[in-house]
């Protein structure tokens, strides 16, 4: 089973990165108020930038590596991953 490491854009323009082994599906939770905590209140929320991880453990620490990330980082990974 294959995990992602995924970046939404919220309605507010402030992103969210979590994990997922379905990335459409949790989109769909974001946007119907089942998904985190902080997305319920800025939907809709949108899938900008995702990567696949080998394990729950590796998605993991990508997940806290992209948290720890400034906004302005996390959108040159963005752009990057845009430009391939």
């Amino acid at each position: 089973m294959s995990w992602f490491v995924y970046i939404l854009r919220c309605a507010d323009d402030t992103l969210y990165t979590g994990i997922t082994t379905d990335c459409a599906r949790r989109v769909v939770q974001h946007n119907t108020g089942k998904g985190a905590k902080y997305t319920r209140n800025r939907t809709p929320v949108a899938l900008i930038y995702n990567e696949t991880s080998d394990s729950r453990s590796s998605a993991s620490v990508r997940e806290y590596q992209i948290k720890r990330l400034t906004r302005k980082q996390k959108l040159a990974l963005i752009a990057e991953q845009k430009k391939t």
